[in-house]
Formats: C-alpha cells, structure tokens, sequence
C-alpha cells in the first residue's frame, strides 16, 4: 500500500510540473486558442513581426541588367538584399562587393512591412 501511495504521489507532481511548469511550453500554456481549441492563426502572424518585401524588379549592379526578384539569384551584403541576373554576377559581386557598391547604393530604403501598423 505505501509504494501505491508513493508511485501517486510521484505521478501527480509530475503531472503538475507538466501540466504548469515546463512543460506547460508543450502543452501550448492554453494561449491562444479559439472558441474549440485550435490555435488563432492571426495571433501567430502577428507574433512574427515585421516581414521584408522584396521589389518586383531589380537592377543588377554588375552587369546593369533589370531582373526579375522572383527568378534572380540574391545575395546579402552589409544588410541590403542584391539581386543578380546570373550566378557568374553574383559571385563576382560576392568576390569582391566593394566594386560594385557605392555609398550612394548602399543608403538603399528599408522595405519592411510592419504587421502592428
């Protein structure tokens, strides 16, 4: 009888720290949940903050070239997004990114989304 109480006792604190301790981050905490428990889908996306939009067209700066974003190869240099008509571009332009970038080009506008606003 005292290892049946024993085994209770143990079970139930472990249920509690599941339940309301660290566990609780895989049970979901019960936030965000609808009027039949599925989670709110815009809770989500509102979580996830802003999202960067890309331009539908681009200027290559090595080559000159407009290119498509959806069809360019991309590349990231000192937090500007640049987008390239072929990969030859993009790794002469990775190669050496100083070449190709001007000051003036590299005060490009932020295209942020912000999802509170």
């Amino acid at each position: 009888m005292n290892e049946l109480v024993y085994f209770m006792l143990w079970a139930g604190l472990i249920f509690l720290m599941m339940r309301f301790g660290c566990g609780a981050h895989v049970m979901g905490h019960g936030r965000d949940k609808g009027k039949h428990g599925e989670v709110a889908s815009e809770s989500r996306a509102a979580s996830e903050g802003p999202r960067w939009i890309p331009p539908a067209e681009d200027v290559d700066p090595v080559c000159g070239k407009t290119v498509s974003t959806e069809k360019a190869k991309p590349s990231v240099h000192d937090g500007s997004v640049y987008y390239f008509c072929s990969r030859d571009c993009r790794e002469r332009f990775e190669a050496a990114p100083e070449q190709y970038v001007s000051p003036d080009t590299e005060s490009r506008p932020a295209q942020l989304e912000n999802q509170d606003a």
